[in-house]
């Protein structure tokens, strides 16, 4: 009579048929396909925080700081205004024989997001410069000042939305009006 029972026991049925085993193999497989998800997402999407040319920029940070050493030389300061419409600045200087340049160039960029980068030449029409100007989302900016010619480069931050004028480079007290 044992025996009846134990062949009976090992005949309830395949593997397959039983829970315990498909239990068991559901987290590996959930492992898997969340790595194969995850490398087509690596393989597909772009990485934004990397640049392409990062050994040409790499090479040019000496000219880089050479630029904004040259800005701190000759006293400059920046006063950037922007509202939902137009980005305006007033440029000036301590040194006595700096003159302003007709055009100045003008990048706001995310930190982040480089989708979001603009660059703008900016003109000289009276006391200032101005250009139109779509205000980018609001968050943390950097902006970048230099003239055309790329001999000094202004850079600081913007909190957007901005209230007022932003101040960039110098101090007020070390500028005189052009």
């Amino acid at each position: 009579m044992s025996r009846a029972v134990n062949t009976s026991a090992r005949d309830a049925g395949p593997w397959y048929r039983e829970p315990w085993p498909w239990l068991l193999m559901i987290g590996p497989f959930v492992v898997v396909v969340a790595g194969l998800v995850t490398a087509w997402l690596a393989v597909s999407t772009s990485d934004g925080l990397v640049t392409d040319d990062y050994y040409k920029k790499g090479l040019k940070v000496d000219q880089t700081i050479a630029r904004s050493e040259r800005a701190r030389t000759l006293g400059l300061t920046a006063f950037v205004r922007v509202t939902a419409e137009t980005l305006s600045l007033r440029l000036t200087a301590a040194a006595k024989d700096f003159t302003p340049p007709p055009r100045l160039v003008v990048m706001v960029s995310h930190p982040t997001r480089a989708g979001l980068d603009q660059t703008h030449v900016l003109e000289r029409g009276g006391a200032g410069y101005a250009v139109n100007f779509r205000l980018p989302a609001s968050g943390h900016w950097l902006v970048s000042i230099e003239d055309e010619t790329s001999t000094w480069r202004l850079l600081g931050n913007v909190v957007l939305p901005a209230a007022g004028e932003v101040t960039i480079g110098g101090t007020p007290e070390d500028s005189r009006q052009p």
